[in-house]
């Protein structure tokens, strides 16, 4: 299986352990983004995982490189320009305290970049799948324009689609976001969204739900999926369940609509004590993408997606290194994690 995925791979900057950003006088420097934590999740998976994005020709944007390259991703189609490699601080929650993210990301290479800078009849020759989130064209309208020339030939080359929502409002409004996903999400073959991207984004919304009370409702999010799909003509839709507790303690599942079986399959339940929160819904991505081009059923899809996204809670930083028995011996166990004798 070949999948291509696109989108921007920043510099992460965080405190070591759980310090406040006021009070740290070091950084931990490590790389990450969206699509380029799927593709190193397929490629640890044993899938010929490509990375497209643009970067500095500078020692920065080769460190960014190398550190897909050390996992197996191929980052032959990375186009090399501009002055700016994009930064995101992280300071991680614990307790009632939040995770803290601020953005440092104008100017980059990829916020700057053209259509021009991207052969997609070249990339997509000879691939399975293409993936990108809603918070690539977030970076501007000229971006928005090269994910629809992605889309547009990942379709004339027979290439399923997939898109994670994946709403920020922190690069543009409720607004921006919807012009733009209702256009994209035309060629879009399988839509994952979480409790809350389907309101931000599209104003739709699953009845008697409270995520910060940690109540889910089945039939809620079974309206939810259903209404994207219908809105769309979507395939399949995933949707994560998070019932946040604390910043340390969460409840994990998904559901994932199969529209032509018109079935709805819904995940075992995780109780996870986190360790590293970001990256878990692009582990997801990466497990439903690896499943469902496995062949696997929508029920064994989806439990794969879930517990590739579980252990991934528990790994530091943005990548999620484990591999295809991690997830499954998960997957097929009790959830807890303990040795089965």
């Amino acid at each position: 299986m070949k999948v291509v995925t696109f989108g921007e791979l920043m510099v992460r900057l965080q405190p070591y352990n759980y310090e406040r950003f006021v009070q740290a006088d070091h950084l931990e420097f490590t790389f990450g983004g969206g699509e380029a934590n799927v593709a190193v999740s397929l490629a640890n998976y044993g899938a010929d995982a490509v990375y497209v994005t643009k970067l500095p020709a500078h020692a920065i944007g080769q460190a960014a490189v190398n550190s897909l390259r050390r996992y197996g991703v191929d980052t032959s189609k990375i186009t090399r320009g501009g002055d700016r490699v994009g930064i995101y601080y992280n300071e991680k929650g614990a307790s009632q305290r939040g995770s803290v993210c601020i953005y440092d990301r104008a100017h980059s290479a990829i916020q700057e970049a053209t259509t021009a800078d991207f052969d997609w009849d070249s990339i997509f020759e000879g691939v399975d799948w293409f993936h990108f989130t809603g918070i690539t064209p977030a970076l501007g309208p000229n971006v928005v324009d090269i994910c629809r020339e992605a889309c547009k030939a990942a379709k004339a080359h027979g290439v399923k689609i997939s898109c994670d929502l994946n709403y920020r409002g922190k690069l543009w409004t409720r607004e921006r976001a919807r012009a733009a996903m209702t256009d994209l999400c035309q060629y879009v073959d399988v839509c994952i969204s979480n409790e809350e991207d389907a309101k931000d984004v599209f104003g739709i919304e699953a009845e008697a739900t409270d995520i910060y009370a940690g109540e889910i409702n089945r039939e809620g999010y079974k309206s939810v999926a259903k209404q994207l799909a219908d809105k769309f003509g979507f395939e399949k839709v995933a949707i994560t369940l998070r019932e946040s507790h604390s910043a340390f303690d969460n409840g994990w599942s998904a559901m994932l609509y199969d529209v032509a079986s018109n079935e709805y399959c819904f995940s075992k339940k995780y109780d996870l004590h986190i360790i590293d929160r970001v990256g878990g819904g692009d582990s997801f991505g990466g497990g439903l993408i690896y499943a469902l081009l496995s062949g696997k059923s929508t029920q064994d899809a989806v439990e794969f997606a879930v517990a590739a996204s579980a252990l991934k809670h528990s790994i530091e930083g943005d990548y999620n290194m484990v591999t295809v028995a991690e997830v499954e011996k998960l997957a097929g166990g009790d959830g807890s994690g303990r040795i089965q004798r």
